[in-house]
């Protein structure tokens, strides 16, 4: 199995979250939201690069808007096999977190 560092595995869930919406600025935009962390765009552009790489998404260029001045998004999609390590790392982290008590850290 492909080894991922939690923020791979972390930028992988965002894009499958934002499905058809999955560009660089809403992928840093999504983690922001969830992780309560502004995110540069290089901490977030450097491990698409390298998840393309290993093969674990791949990229289309969508279309082109008015909005963007006539550029278009790259759009990034995960690959069967990035599903099948995302769901060995599910399976993993449910296992290691199955017996941990339900603490109540509040106070």
């Amino acid at each position: 199995m492909e080894t991922l560092s939690q923020r791979e595995e972390q930028i992988l869930l965002a894009i499958f979250s934002l499905k058809d919406d999955a560009y660089l600025v809403a992928i840093k935009k999504h983690l922001a939201g969830i992780l309560g962390k502004n995110w540069t765009v290089g901490a977030v552009h450097k491990p698409l690069r390298r998840l393309e790489q290993i093969g674990v998404l791949h990229s289309y260029t969508g279309e082109s808007t008015a909005k963007r001045g006539g550029r278009a998004k790259k759009i990034y999609v995960v690959t069967k096999k990035g599903y099948r390590i995302l769901s060995e790392y599910k399976r993993i982290n449910e296992a290691l977190w199955a017996n941990f008590p339900g603490y109540d850290f509040s106070g």
